[in-house]
């Protein structure tokens, strides 16, 4: 939040933090990677200009965070499972509104393959937010 703006001066070193921490689970309470969600939204807030460039790395990222929460059979409780999912979601309402519904037309062609309810029930909501 301090940051602002100026965090675009970071956005490729920042890039690379968010995208190891969103790979790895940090155990039970999953404090690491809610906190990176935290950050990521932060981030698209305000460096929202810089974002459609960064859109494919992301929007990979959060799909395969969102597949690794729904299919952990780990120690994690539910209820952080569905933080985490909710983190993610918002993150990419985020980021398809600064990249123009870009987010929404590359999500229509997973939806409509995917098998999954939870992955169906994230995708269903960033493509039902106007």
């Amino acid at each position: 939040h301090r940051l602002g703006i100026q965090i675009a001066r970071h956005l490729k070193r920042l890039e690379r933090v968010i995208l190891g921490y969103l790979e790895i689970s940090d155990g039970p309470e999953e404090e690491a990677r809610l906190g990176i969600l935290e950050t990521l939204q932060c981030t698209i807030e305000h460096a929202w200009p810089r974002m459609p460039c960064r859109l494919p790395v992301l929007l990979k990222a959060l799909l395969k965070m969102i597949w690794d929460v729904h299919t952990d059979q780990g120690p994690t409780p539910e209820p952080v499972k569905a933080v985490l999912l909710q983190g993610a979601t918002e993150c990419l309402i985020l980021l398809d509104r600064c990249s123009e519904g870009q987010v929404k037309v590359l999500l229509q062609g997973v939806s409509s393959s995917c098998e999954e309810n939870c992955m169906r029930g994230c995708i269903r909501k960033v493509l039902e937010n106007t």
